[in-house]
């Protein structure tokens, strides 16, 4: 593996007209925090239960309180639906969202769920009225990780759980990203986040991503073709042997993965609206080249910190007859919108930029994107800037 790059804006790379928060992260929403559990072990030939390992997992804790049983308001959207995030059901019963979110890999989503419920069970006292449907998300790593190995464990999720921080958030080929495959370049774990102006509130919204999709040439930054500039003739896809004595080619086909982006906000959202901002991830994917292919799992999830101590859905628990309830007014949205759609585009580029390359399975390649040749490119375009 390669050192991991930096970032869009250390390029001088700008997408879209909104400012960033400080962090340019997810973390940028106040009390949201992010952990990873990374695990990468051995080479060589692919030994089932064995290596070459390349996975892991992330979670995204959404406030600082306890986050079992005090939900926030939420929604999701499915633009393909090639792909899991658990929990939906009773989102879309409810709008809560109660726990963290977790990212892996396609066949340690069940590992995953139990653990996320034994923690919640162990964090709370004997006896406490408490039940769990966790929030898990996948995309596909067998390209470049044992998959069928089920090397993510309980304890990987412990691990994440004990990162999760505010701050800055590491991204590339950490956590549940690890062993992802973006625009056939290598790609991972991926953040930004948009500051909407005093006079349209002032809210942030950070995106979230874990990005495994995509075919080269459909790659865009900022509506530059990226992609079609390095074909895989000058940088190798992992999907495809370019030549007898090129890399080892991985199974599958280019554009067959997924992705799955979390939003958050500190906006007073209501759960229709955090579904509405859920679907906004859609258009910054597409910004970036994606297309929710038929073999794609491109499935997205907001949730809104706005609106704290909202009453959670326990059977039997007696709350007050009502409460009191802040909502953005749906004529004063759209900047949330548009924030949401470019810190997706971001998040995107940042995911493929902090890569690296990385050898995996029976020998196949990963290449990282080259972050001086997009810098040439994006130039050429007249984008972008000299790296700071």
């Amino acid at each position: 593996m390669t050192a991991v790059g930096r970032r869009a804006r250390d390029h001088g790379i700008r997408i879209g007209r909104l400012d960033p928060g400080p962090l340019d992260a997810i973390t940028d929403v106040a009390g949201v925090r992010v952990g990873h559990a990374t695990i990468v072990r051995g080479e060589g030939q692919l030994v089932v239960g064995e290596g070459p390992v390349r996975t892991g997992v992330t979670v995204i804790v959404p406030h600082d309180g306890d986050v079992f049983l005090e939900p926030v308001f939420a929604g999701w959207h499915r633009l393909n639906g090639n792909g899991e995030l658990t929990g939906t059901a009773w989102i879309d019963e409810t709008g809560l969202l109660a726990g963290p979110v977790a990212l892996t890999n396609t066949h340690s989503v069940g590992a995953v769920h139990e653990a996320l419920i034994a923690h919640a069970v162990r964090s709370h006292p004997p006896g406490t009225d408490f039940w769990s449907l966790p929030v898990v998300g996948e995309t596909y790593d067998g390209m470049l990780n044992d998959i069928n190995g089920f090397h993510v464990t309980a304890a990987h999720v412990d691990e994440a759980l004990a990162a999760a921080a505010t701050g800055p958030v590491r991204e590339g080929a950490v956590g549940g990203g690890t062993g992802m495959v973006c625009h056939e370049f290598k790609g991972g774990i991926g953040t930004a986040s948009r500051v909407l102006p005093a006079e349209d509130g002032g809210w942030t919204v950070g995106v979230l991503v874990q990005a495994n999709y995509g075919v080269r040439h459909d790659f865009r930054i900022d509506g530059v073709p990226v992609g079609a500039a390095i074909p895989v003739a000058d940088v190798p896809s992992p999907y495809r042997r370019t030549s007898p004595g090129g890399d080892a080619a991985g199974p599958g086909t280019p554009g067959a993965g997924s992705i799955i982006v979390v939003v958050a906000t500190d906006a007073p959202l209501l759960p229709h609206q955090c579904r509405r901002l859920a679907q906004r991830a859609g258009l910054g994917l597409a910004r970036a080249g994606g297309f929710g292919r038929n073999s794609s799992g491109d499935i997205f999830l907001a949730f809104a910190t706005g609106n704290r101590h909202v009453p959670d859905a326990s059977v039997g628990r007696r709350s007050p007859l009502t409460i009191d309830l802040r909502m953005v007014p749906d004529d004063r949205i759209d900047g949330l919108f548009v924030g949401t759609a470019e810190a997706t585009e971001e998040a995107i580029v940042n995911a493929l930029l902090c890569a690296g390359t990385m050898t995996g399975a029976n020998g196949v390649t990963a290449h990282g994107l080259d972050p001086v040749r997009v810098v040439e490119i994006m130039a050429r375009h007249g984008r972008g800037g000299a790296a700071a």
